[in-house]
């Protein structure tokens, strides 16, 4: 029988992003429009009505305006973003999701080659992140969430990612691990 299993980490509190991410819009909207107005001015050097000496700090808060428009188009979607755990017969894939719009995959575990499983509030978990040259991923949104960790080593360097599953998700990979891997 094939164990699939596929769940969707969204941030619990949700009020502030989504207030945020409406008001980007309105920041894109009028950093563009101001910006395109002060660039306007470009038309009076051309025609010969002002020189570029006397346009170029307005030429400049143009560029600077249309820059952040810009930049606010590609940051936005970081707003409305979300972690997606895909757990299909002891192989669990990890992707992020923005704006339900674009998803980068992150990776792949194999659960069965993992070293150690268990919750972060555990002692186990204290043990293996006060190890030396210990690498971090945080792959979780909600820091009141059921947070697991996975440790392993790869290529002879010490991992450890942390997610946040549920209980039938943490079940799941506890019938795959390894014997001595689940740890309190």
């Amino acid at each position: 029988m094939d164990h699939f299993h596929e769940e969707v980490v969204k941030k619990n509190h949700r009020l502030v992003d989504e207030v945020l991410y409406y008001l980007s819009y309105l920041v894109m909207g009028v950093s563009g429009i101001l910006g395109l107005l002060q660039l306007s001015a470009i038309q009076r050097v051309i025609y010969g009505l002002n020189s570029l000496g006397e346009m170029w700090p307005t030429l400049l808060v143009g560029v600077v305006l249309l820059a952040s428009a810009v930049g606010v188009w590609f940051v936005k979607d970081n707003l409305r973003m979300e972690y997606e755990y895909t757990f299909t017969n002891g192989s669990l894939d990890f992707a992020q999701v923005f704006n339900n719009k674009k998803r980068k995959s992150l990776g792949s575990l194999n659960v069965r080659t993992v070293d150690a499983f268990g919750p972060v509030d555990g002692n186990a978990f204290k043990r293996f992140v006060g190890m030396p040259e210990m690498k971090q991923t945080r792959w979780f949104l909600n820091r009141d969430g059921n947070l697991h960790f996975f440790y392993f080593q790869k290529d002879g360097n010490k991992r450890m990612i942390i997610l946040e599953p549920t209980e039938e998700m943490v079940d799941l990979i506890r019938q795959y691990l390894p014997r001595g891997a689940w740890q309190e």
